[in-house]
């Protein structure tokens, strides 16, 4: 089935799906999906932006601690929090908390797909993660030739939950109903959901959630998933020419009020 990506906007119109060439397969070991009582959600990690982060997910997937997880904390037009062993916003695992990497360098070959290009910074994507980053021209006067980039806020990004602490991320995370740029660059994004945004924005709401709460009944890797029950997964290519003119027709759609957060990836699950 090909979908948008954040397919519960209104607008997405397209004349063609994307051609076959223009299709991107992620690495199994970076699709996420999560079975919840809701429905399934599927989600792409990035680690060229958080490899600290992304391997932490990858583990605790495997060793299920995320299997049975409540969504604790749940706002509606901001985010849906998870991943604490005991459910209640407090806990963790008992591995080392984690540095922030609010930020991350990028170079040259770094799959960098801009939109736009406001005032010194270039907007657009890396992967499925929609990215803010310093204008390529700086590299010329950085010491490593590269600039900074972070992830920004969108709808159906995953971001480590914290708590005063920069440094003491652990386990708990959680997904954007909708977007809320001000995170930027105070917690760690790492990843997207491909799929299942209107799962996410259907889990109960509360602060805390009242009981039953919602539940991510099963996490598992794609690459760990049998192939008999192995959902196929592909998205666009940010440098495919369908990227680009969907680009351009959001642009010419929303004028002044284009932000990243308005672009649709087409999404191919099976």
């Amino acid at each position: 089935m090909i979908r948008p990506l954040v397919a519960v906007l209104a607008g997405f119109v397209t004349v063609a799906p994307p051609k076959a060439a223009e299709w991107r397969t992620p690495a199994p070991e970076d699709v996420v999906v999560i079975d919840t009582n809701k429905g399934r959600i599927i989600v792409e990690l990035v680690p060229e932006v958080a490899p600290g982060h992304v391997a932490r997910f990858q583990e605790l997937t495997r060793e299920g601690v995320y299997d049975d997880r409540t969504f604790f904390r749940v706002i509606d037009r901001f985010m849906a929090q998870t991943g604490d062993p005991d459910d209640t916003g407090e806990g963790g695992t008992k591995k080392p908390n984690l540095k922030a990497e609010f930020t991350f360098r990028r170079d040259a070959s770094t799959p960098f797909a801009a939109t736009a290009a406001p005032a010194g910074t270039e907007v657009g994507f890396l992967k499925s993660l929609p990215v803010v980053s310093q204008a390529w021209s700086w590299a010329e006067a950085t010491s490593d030739k590269k600039v900074s980039a972070w992830g920004t806020y969108c709808p159906g990004v995953v971001g480590e939950a914290r708590d005063e602490d920069v440094n003491s991320a652990n386990s708990q995370f959680f997904l954007m109903r909708q977007p809320y740029p001000s995170l930027d660059k105070r917690y760690t994004a790492y990843g997207r959901v491909l799929s299942g945004l209107d799962v996410v924005r259907a889990i109960k709401t509360g602060e805390p959630v009242a009981k039953p709460q919602d539940q991510m009944l099963k996490v598992r890797l794609l690459s760990d998933i049998p192939a008999a029950e192995r959902p196929s997964v592909r998205v666009v290519d940010t440098a495919s020419a369908w990227f680009k003119a969907e680009v351009a027709r959001k642009r010419a759609a929303r004028g002044a009020d284009f932000s990243v957060c308005d672009v649709d990836l087409a999404v191919d699950i099976r």
